[in-house]
């Protein structure tokens, strides 16, 4: 495979930093962009130069895993799956919590080179202010590995935690990357599709709280800071996902019409509202449309297969959000409840990976949401401009403790007899999935007393940010 200039920039400045006497190195790539294989090329280089054994690599979920596997056995040409004679192999950082001592031998008695992907998800400085995974980084290859290479598109965390083997300077203590490949570069380089984002609002909508009384409010943003209603019940509202949903089809069969084969991505906030999602994709807009969660059989089976196909949507609860790779989805939806603006950018490089197809057009539908709005109208800065570490007190989001693991280890024995069929209806897939879990932490819903109605005209806002650099 034909590097772009950028990978071979970075595999450059890589090496030239571990010659250097350096032993780690950290990559911000925007996503999309090949973060994958810029490190399969720098861990091949290193074995030729001899100067390793073994490649370890750590990704976020067993989609990106098999991902970065597929990768890394491609360019080696050899096994990475950890057997006798293979040059590597690819864990979760879900699976690195379980590891005995013996595991961890393996940087001590061989040169390896450790890999994580989506670095962001391990926090701590130190074993006093770091998540589960980032303790583990900490004890046990921060000191041992020969190099790591941390790859990134969204280098910094939600609660604004310093990330595992980073490093931070300046006053507004942002994070030292030893290089930098951000969207702008690559929508100038074509390496990423220019997104469009439209926000969507509405100039007229009645709320009716528990005393009967009536108000009205000119835009979302009035609605969501002046009355109880919540950012839940206008995502969850049946007329307000059908305009959005609505939009999202006619634009994706405007691009349909040369891409035959592009897809599209509904990012939807719980197994509920996903199959309220999918009966208005099939039964009142005419769409041949998919659901994966995190409950079926197999998810990645789902993604590989609509990856392949020409059905028009998937519809996702946080499945297809971080690293997954499916470059015919051109448009998305984003229905999701989080607001955070590291899930915001990994939402919106779903779509953003170029293939060969003629129309490379890339839109994100959402609503005009304060905090969305902010986050679109500054999509083309690589780093927000407050800081991204705040202190060293950090919030454990991502990792669970061993019993939770423990726990989870059993419903997982349970969900593996449930069957999902690609072309399952949305009501047995719900139905199927409560089966494992009368109650799932995803599915709450709004239930204020507060409601509303959607009386006036909608209106929308198209932010291009990179117009103007192309």
């Amino acid at each position: 495979m034909k590097l772009r200039q950028w990978q071979v920039d970075s595999v450059d400045t890589a090496l030239n930093h571990y010659a250097s006497g350096k032993r780690h190195f950290l990559c911000l790539a925007t996503p999309g962009a090949g973060k994958t294989v810029m490190a399969a090329e720098v861990a091949a280089k290193l074995f030729e130069q001899d100067k390793i054994d073994f490649v370890l690599c750590f990704a976020p979920s067993i989609t990106v895993s098999e991902g970065i596997t597929y990768t890394f056995s491609n360019r080696f040409k050899a096994r990475f799956d950890g057997v006798i004679g293979a040059v590597g192999c690819t864990y979760t950082y879900q699976n690195i919590l379980f590891f005995k001592e013996d595991f961890w031998q393996l940087l001590q008695q061989n040169r390896v080179l450790v890999v994580f992907d989506e670095i962001h998800h391990c926090a701590g400085s130190s074993l006093e202010n770091a998540n589960a995974w980032g303790e583990e980084i900490i004890a046990n290859v921060q000191s041992q590995a020969e190099y790591t290479l941390a790859l990134t598109g969204t280098p910094w965390r939600s609660d604004k935690a310093p990330i595992v083997l980073s490093n931070y300077v300046g006053d507004d203590a942002k994070i030292e990357c030893h290089y930098s490949y951000g969207l702008k570069e690559a929508v100038r380089d074509e390496v990423c599709r220019s997104p469009k984002l439209v926000l969507i609002d509405n100039d007229k909508m009645s709320v009716t709280d528990e005393e009967k009384q009536h108000k009205t409010f000119e835009s979302l943003k009035a609605l969501l800071n002046e009355s109880m209603v919540s950012y839940q019940s206008v995502i969850t509202n049946h007329q307000v996902m059908r305009h959005i949903l609505q939009r999202g089809c006619d634009k994706l069969a405007s691009i349909r019409r040369m891409n035959p084969q592009a897809g599209g991505l509904v990012v939807a906030s719980s197994i509920e509202h996903a199959c309220q999602i999918i009966r208005l994709l099939r039964e009142d807009l005419n769409q041949s449309a998919v659901l994966v969660t995190h409950k079926q059989v197999k998810p990645s089976g789902i993604i590989a297969q609509f990856r392949h196909s020409s059905t028009q949507w998937i519809v996702s609860v946080g499945m297809v959000s971080e690293g997954t790779d499916i470059p015919r989805l051109q448009v998305c939806c984003h229905l999701s409840r989080v607001k955070t603006e590291l899930y915001f950018r990994q939402v919106l490089g779903r779509i953003l990976r170029v293939n060969d197809a003629t129309n490379q057009e890339a839109w994100l539908y959402t609503f005009a949401e304060p905090k969305l709005t902010e986050f679109a109208h500054r999509i083309d800065q690589d780093l927000p401009d407050e800081a991204v570490i705040i202190n060293d007190s950090i919030y454990d989001d991502f990792a669970e403790s061993n019993r939770a693991k423990q726990s989870n280890h059993k419903r997982d024995s349970i969900l593996s007899d449930l069957h999902f069929d690609w072309e399952e209806s949305a009501s047995d897939v719900l139905t199927n999935l409560r089966a494992s879990d009368n109650r799932d932490d995803n599915t709450t819903t709004d239930m204020s007393i507060h409601s509303f109605k959607i009386l006036g005209k909608y209106r929308e806002q198209v932010i291009a940010s990179f117009d103007a650099h192309i």
